[in-house]
């Protein structure tokens, strides 16, 4: 049985996609690189895809984190300050779980973002619900950013 892990989606296969991986046996975070380029432009933002999706078990997150070579050299943050990837994002049926890093380049010059740079580090952890929590009781994702408010 999978616990968690990392999968290239459907149209990467062929493309030569790295699954992120830890550098060192006490990493934390798991590097996700680029896909493509893109290039970002000064007070703009992009949606960089990875190419990669995650599963994980029911009570887990994957959490997305700006890398700081990223902040300090190329002036980018991420739009949503920590991507929240849910075990359910996995497999939907909208873009298969595709994860998608949101950059912002907050610096004076245009940013390119080479395929296979890597941008940004996921972090896989337990997160805990309340008493009577009846969240999920028969809904099935749809979709990416933001379809769980929807």
């Amino acid at each position: 049985m999978k616990t968690r892990g990392f999968e290239i989606i459907s149209m990467y296969r062929a493309v030569g996609i790295h699954l992120p991986e830890r550098k060192t046996g006490a990493s934390t975070g798991y590097d996700f690189a680029a896909a493509e380029e893109v290039v970002i432009p000064p007070g703009d933002g992009a949606l960089i895809p990875t190419g990669v999706k995650a599963y994980m078990q029911p009570d887990e997150v994957l959490l997305i984190y700006i890398r700081s070579s990223a902040a300090l050299k190329k002036h980018l943050m991420l739009m949503n300050s920590v991507g929240v990837i849910d075990a359910d994002y996995y497999g939907n049926a909208e873009n298969e779980g595709h994860i998608y890093i949101p950059l912002y380049n907050y610096g004076k010059e245009p940013v390119r973002i080479a395929a296979g740079e890597r941008i940004a580090q996921g972090i896989f952890t337990h997160y805990l619900t309340v008493d009577g929590d009846t969240a999920g009781s028969g809904a099935v994702r749809a979709g990416g950013f933001g379809s769980t408010g929807s």
